[in-house]
């Protein structure tokens, strides 16, 4: 079994790990891997990479295992942990790769997606590799590519705004950047730990005009509203649900939002609107960003939209709000319900209050004493 990009792999110590040979969502690859101490230093980066995070939201992955002799010539050359995940996300491939289906791959050859192109860091086809059959069964060195080992930024030196600009962001980081006073505070805040929720470009353009109307202090406010002061892997944001303090939070200026989670989708919350996260622009620690469909909105600076009350029933509003119509219902003196009903009682005083008038002591006001003066009145009738 040979997998490569373009050339055959060098000589080394890997071998094909299939973990995951049913399409199940209940797998851990770090787990898993605790078994094989050969592969221990494989399984420590997988952790510090975050990529069992991504290995374990997957439901058929196969994972190719470096063994401990092949890491050690990965990391010789001492390269960035962004080096390190990229090199090993190549190893990671988005289907499931049983021994049968190996051996029975159509032409002998197949092209296989990892998860190196699906984290957009592969420019082009470059997170593909080619999976020939050679009846070997065996795997004989790390999968070689320049893309993928080509040396990258520690991530606080990287250029977040260019990375969101890159991702569909690129109408928020414009506006950060013209922002010094948010930027500065995003840059002094790298080193120790920062998650950035960026709006996609549609929803942002059409909040511009909004933007543009805040003070000069609510708009960096409201820039750095948009990022906590911590890093927080997916993962993290799916484990903790709660109140979620800002780059803004000072004091009396809360500026929070509340990170709420069902399953696999990861909301964000304020008084005013409710935002879903839709993608992963980067988690490499210590720092994380994230688009959003919408752009969340701080209490702070925005009034919560009212919503419309629903319309109540016609004839229950024109009787309670409408006293004319009650007075109407009272032609009915056989409807006993209408005429001693809370809503008609400012209509029944003045019916009673005619009613004082006359001998008797009856009641105009209510069904019965009308029915008794009908009745007195059919009979002298028919004593006539």
């Amino acid at each position: 079994m040979q997998l490569h990009r373009q050339l055959p792999f060098v000589a080394g110590a890997i071998f094909l790990l299939l973990l995951f040979a049913a399409p199940s969502h209940a797998h851990n690859i770090t787990r898993l891997l605790k078994d094989h101490p050969a592969f221990s230093t494989f399984n420590h980066y997988l952790t510090l990479t975050h990529l069992a995070d991504e290995i374990n939201s997957r439901t058929t992955i196969t994972v190719c295992a470096i063994d401990n002799d092949a890491m050690s010539e990965l990391l010789a050359s001492h390269p960035s942990i962004s080096t390190v995940k990229n090199v090993l996300s190549l190893h990671v491939l988005l289907d499931y790769f049983g021994a049968k289906k190996l051996h029975q791959i159509t032409n002998g050859t197949a092209l296989a997606a990892t998860l190196f192109q699906a984290t957009g860091s592969a420019p082009g086809s470059a997170g593909f590799v080619n999976i020939t059959d050679l009846k070997g069964g065996r795997i004989s060195g790390i999968i070689p590519s320049d893309v993928a080992a080509a040396p990258t930024p520690a991530p606080s030196e990287m250029n977040i705004t260019s990375l969101m600009s890159a991702h569909g962001c690129k109408a928020f980081a414009d506006t950060l950047l013209a922002n010094p006073d948010a930027m500065k505070t995003y840059q002094d805040n790298a080193e120790g730990g920062v998650t950035v929720f960026c709006p996609l470009d549609d929803p942002f353009k059409a909040f511009l005009p909004k933007y543009k109307n805040l003070t000069a202090a609510g708009k960096t406010a409201f820039l750095e509203f948009l990022a906590v002061p911590m890093y927080l892997s997916m993962s993290m944001l799916k484990s903790n649900n709660g109140p979620m303090n800002t780059l803004a939070t000072d004091g009396a200026s809360k500026y929070d939002f509340t990170v709420q989670n069902e399953g696999e989708e990861v909301t964000l919350k304020t008084k005013v609107n409710t935002v879903k996260i839709t993608g992963t622009l980067l988690d490499e620690q210590p720092l994380a960003v994230y688009s959003t469909d919408k752009v969340l909105l701080p209490k702070e600076l925005f009034k919560a939209t009212a919503a419309a009350p629903a319309p109540a029933p016609a004839p229950e509003v024109a009787a309670a709000d409408s006293p004319k119509a009650s007075k109407k219902k009272k032609a009915a003196p056989e409807d006993e319900d209408t005429a001693d009903s809370p809503a008609d009682s400012p209509n029944a005083d003045v019916a009673d209050a005619t009613a004082d008038g006359n001998d008797g002591g009856l009641r105009l006001g209510s069904g019965r004493g009308l029915a008794l003066v009908v009745l007195g009145l059919w009979l002298g009738l028919l004593l006539v």
